[in-house]
């Protein structure tokens, strides 16, 4: 992850910035991130997002005009942030790969994308009436994912809502190869994911299952959860 303090760089209409106070938990010596080499290739491989966009225009349902969107893991913007900003939200991605946050400046222009460590989230972000988070909870080990949540939920205002998606499995930190480039992810079965976040201080509003078409050729069982803070 991103160990930068450095401040502001103008990408396109968006600002893509360095996190204050980021600290990694990888090795000094760690590899690339994964998504600084599958660049591009992620929303090719994309199949099907129905259910994604369908948990953004919830969202967009239950915010106020211009309400302030944290969007964990924003990847290339494509199409959670895109979507929120076309809407009129105010968005602030922060994500690890600085290959994907050039793309979102250029494919959702507006945002405020921030290159950064998502399990270190500064003050100096400010408040946000809600928090997206779709697949970016996969990319890490599960210790790290409770005290996330319950930061996340800290952030929170207003109708502090949670909206997020995650692979439906049981393991943590799984090696894979995922477009070629060797990672690991995490997953839970749905019932534990909504103890998970209930226990992050969060009340659990629905939990839905999807088979969804994530690469030609391959469907991939996913959960949406929605959720409030308390």
């Amino acid at each position: 992850m991103a160990r930068g303090c450095r401040r502001l760089a103008v990408v396109a209409a968006s600002r893509v910035r360095h996190a204050d106070a980021v600290t990694s938990q990888e090795p000094e010596n760690s590899a690339v991130p994964a998504f600084d080499l599958i660049g591009e290739r992620y929303d090719e491989s994309f199949v099907e997002r129905d259910a994604q966009l369908a948990e953004g225009a919830w969202l967009i349902e239950n915010l106020p005009p211009g309400g302030r969107v944290l969007d964990l893991g924003c990847g290339s913007g494509v199409p959670t942030a895109k979507q929120l900003l076309d809407a009129g939200m105010a968005v602030t991605g922060i994500d690890e790969s600085s290959k994907m946050l050039e793309l979102a400046a250029q494919q959702a222009p507006g945002g405020d994308y921030v290159h950064g460590d998502i399990r270190s989230l500064p003050d100096t972000l400010g408040q946000f009436d809600a928090v997206s988070a779709f697949f970016a909870l996969l990319m890490l080990p599960r210790k790290d994912i409770p005290p996330l949540l319950k930061r996340c939920r800290e952030l929170l205002r207003g109708p502090r809502l949670l909206s997020m998606g995650m692979v439906v499995s049981d393991f943590d930190m799984f090696p894979i190869s995922f477009l070629g480039v060797p990672t690991h992810v995490t997953a839970y079965p749905p019932a534990d994911l909504r103890q998970l976040v209930a226990d992050a201080g969060f009340e659990v509003l629905d939990v839905r299952e999807h088979e969804v078409q994530a690469e030609p050729g391959r469907v991939e069982p996913q959960v949406y959860l929605r959720a409030r803070a308390l």
